[in-house]
């Protein structure tokens, strides 16, 4: 886990309301969004073309979620995406799921534990490790969630839905550059996506391509200049 086990259990943080805008003494927290996906589709990679193109304007912080590992949290550092003192990794113990929607407490310290040693922050990004289609966020750890599939795993993904296709507050449909070699219909694909939901956006991204986070960029400043919330210094992020 983040922390070591105290010796008296600890509260269980488990609701689905959404978290309070305000901390307790009073100041606007940072904006919270939640990547979640398969293993594989892309969310790591995600997570770090993010950070390349927010962190000039945004001051931004990363949780990664691995089951024993900070697999996530050490690529991100090798990256330098951010500074090392913005990034931290929960071990979850058990399916990514459980510390993401069941039992959110080792990641809500995890975050808070980033605001109060790096200051105030725009963004947290918070990655789950690579679950299944039924993976979510609780409302009490995230603002908004990104759910991230790719086309290696098949263009009917989207049909099957589940709550990560079909609720999640954006979709990204990813590594469109390998349509071609597994046989995928893109079209299809963003067709059948669509249709599972509604006026909810869906994007298509190849990281492989320059700037091809772009789509996923535009959606988290929309949801950044939506946040009632004082922007830090952007030179913190780069400190």
């Amino acid at each position: 886990m983040h922390l070591e086990q105290p010796a008296a259990f600890p509260q269980r943080h488990t609701h689905s309301a959404p978290a309070a805008v305000r901390d307790g003494d009073g100041a606007r927290r940072a904006l919270r969004i939640g990547l979640g996906g398969p293993v594989g589709s892309g969310k790591t990679a995600t997570v770090a073309a993010l950070c390349r193109t927010l962190r000039s304007s945004f001051s931004l912080g990363v949780v990664t979620n691995d089951i024993y590992t900070r697999e996530d949290a050490a690529y991100l550092l090798r990256e330098a995406v951010l500074p090392a003192e913005r990034i931290t990794a929960v071990e979850t113990g058990a399916c990514p799921h459980t510390a993401i929607r069941d039992d959110i407490s080792a990641n809500l310290e995890a975050v808070e534990e980033l605001e109060e040693t790096t200051g105030p922050l725009d963004l947290v990004l918070i990655e789950s490790g690579g679950d299944n289609l039924t993976a979510t966020f609780s409302q009490g750890l995230v603002d908004a969630q990104v759910f991230v599939i790719d086309v290696a795993g098949g263009d009917d993904i989207p049909r099957k839905g589940g709550p990560g296709i079909t609720t999640s507050d954006l979709l990204v449909i990813n590594k469109t550059d390998l349509a071609v070699h597994v046989g995928c219909d893109l079209a299809a694909m963003a067709a059948d996506a669509e249709a599972q939901r509604g006026p909810l956006p869906v994007v298509l991204t190849s990281l492989a391509a320059e700037d091809g986070v772009a789509p996923v960029a535009s959606w988290v400043r929309e949801k950044l200049a939506a946040w009632p919330q004082p922007r830090s210094s952007p030179a913190a992020s780069r400190a």
